[in-house]
């Protein structure tokens, strides 16, 4: 039993409306922005209003070439859906049971703070997938815009090696290369809580989907 999903629930509703942001202007110069394949390319005036029309502007246009060289391809049709963070497992039939020197036996609290504190990590990393300005976006790219419900993101494969990288990535190694590049954020520090909360939300989106690193 839990009373604050649907508050924050509604709060992942409220967070796609991103803020605008006063432009900076700098003479006409021409931002390239790379999709994640690191071979489509687009570009956006550098002084453009940050807004989340804008950023959606860049996303489509980055898209829309994508679907063009990939016409067979419909991950899109088949996993997007109303938006809804999915919600971790449920471990009530474990009260009562034993976990090891850890626990001992499992109580109904020890089940809620698990289920609330695991959900709420992951509402906030579904915040900051939503959010250009959470990414801190020069173009008010967020990650939903390419990745609507974290399609397409796979974090079962990881790890496994990464043409745009040169190497064997981690998750959170491709994130912030999508967040330097799509994105064209800043970076997140490996540990930090933004990503940890990103990998939480892409890894609960893919819930369900069996475990196989390293599968293109």
């Amino acid at each position: 039993m839990r009373a604050f999903p649907a508050v924050i629930t509604g709060a992942v509703v409220l967070a796609l409306g991103v803020g605008v942001l006063q432009p900076r202007a700098r003479g006409g110069e021409q931002l390239e922005v790379k999709l994640c394949d690191n071979k489509t390319t687009t570009s956006v005036a550098a002084d453009a209003p940050r807004t989340r029309d804008t950023g959606q502007a860049v996303a489509n246009s980055l898209m829309d070439q994508w679907r063009e060289a990939n016409p067979n391809s419909d991950w899109v049709a088949e996993e997007k859906a109303t938006h809804a963070v999915v919600e971790p497992a449920d471990n009530s039939a474990l009260v009562g049971q034993g976990q090891g020197a850890t626990y001992g036996l499992v109580t109904k609290e020890d089940v809620l703070v698990w289920q609330n504190e695991t959900y709420k990590m992951v509402i906030e990393g579904s915040l900051i997938f939503h959010s250009g300005d959470r990414l801190k976006s020069e173009i008010a790219v967020s990650c939903d815009m390419c990745h609507p419900h974290a399609a397409n993101t796979h974090p079962e494969t990881y790890p496994k090696f990464q043409p745009q990288l040169g190497r064997v990535a981690l998750l959170r190694d491709m994130i912030n290369w999508c967040i330097e590049h799509p994105v064209r954020g800043q970076v997140l520090a490996p540990d930090s809580a933004e990503m940890r909360a990103l990998e939480a939300f892409i890894t609960a989106q893919r819930k369900g989907t069996p475990l196989d690193y390293g599968k293109r």
